[in-house]
């Protein structure tokens, strides 16, 4: 489980309320107006922006963000190393059996293309089409807490300068009401408060991280794509695995390396170093 934006959104929460409450009173920054203005605002902004198609998939948002990474390229390029080496062995029609030990839809459907031997180039496209589409519908529902992020400021706004119309309208100058002047002044700021906290604290980070797993996703399909095509050509599967790795940080790099004792997973190549050590 990834508790990072959970963490980190408490901990904002916890920082902000430690200085408020440092600095002078939590009751200062408490108007029930001024959050219904700013966080009813928002809600009716996104609300009236998207359709309920998007909007039902906030709690699948939450469990996404929450989640540990679910897309891990590491054992998806052993697994097409794997099937490179059954295809070099026994021929491409040999995965065909395989195919049913698999999960991944994306994966199952990518090895049956080889199998079914559709040209490279038609493999290509629509796979490629195919990863287009998933991240622009990702992309679609992260918009939905990018326009969150601008829609809280901007209510924060609307409510602030609703609070200085009135306080305007009902200043009187010569009755001595002057020195509530700054007292309303600050409720009319609270709810520019509240809308930067909610688009710095809440909708902006959610967006960050939804975009970040689109990038896992992305990532993960194209190795998939890669090793597709690689095991159709014939390539041998220690060049398949280092292929395919190369898309990956150099220290997962080494790790995929090291799990694999650098010989292609067959067990040949420690053997010989075995065997020319005993010499």
């Amino acid at each position: 489980m990834d508790i990072t934006s959970i963490v980190g959104i408490i901990a904002g929460f916890a920082f902000t309320l430690y200085g408020i409450i440092g600095s002078g009173s939590i009751w200062n920054f408490w108007d029930i107006p001024s959050v219904l203005i700013t966080g009813g605002g928002t809600i009716s902004a996104i609300i009236a922006s998207f359709p309920f198609s998007t909007l039902k998939n906030v709690g699948k948002h939450m469990i996404i963000i929450c989640s540990s990474k679910r897309f891990q390229p590491e054992p998806v390029i052993e697994t097409l190393a794997d099937f490179a080496q059954v295809a070099r062995k026994d021929g491409l029609l040999a995965l065909e059996g395989r195919v049913a030990e698999l999960d991944d839809p994306f994966l199952k459907k990518s090895v049956m293309y080889v199998v079914d031997a559709m040209d490279p180039d038609k493999i290509r496209s629509t796979l490629e089409l195919d990863i287009e589409n998933t991240s622009q519908r990702h992309s679609e529902q992260t918009d939905m807490y990018v326009r969150g992020s601008a829609y809280a400021p901007a209510f924060g706004m609307i409510g602030t300068l609703i609070g200085l119309i009135n306080l305007l309208k009902d200043m009187d100058l010569s009755s001595g009401a002057s020195e509530s002047l700054g007292a309303n002044m600050s409720v009319a700021l609270v709810t520019t408060f509240y809308g930067c906290v909610l688009a710095n604290l809440v909708f902006h980070p959610i967006a960050s991280k939804l975009m970040i797993r689109d990038s896992e996703e992305v990532l993960y399909k194209e190795i998939i794509v890669e090793g597709v095509l690689a095991i159709q050509e014939g390539d041998n599967p220690k060049v398949l695995r280092e292929r395919l790795a190369a898309s990956l940080a150099q220290k997962r790099q080494i790790m995929l390396s090291e799990s694999d004792g650098g010989d292609g997973g067959s067990g040949k190549g420690r053997r010989a170093r075995r065997g020319r050590k005993r010499k």
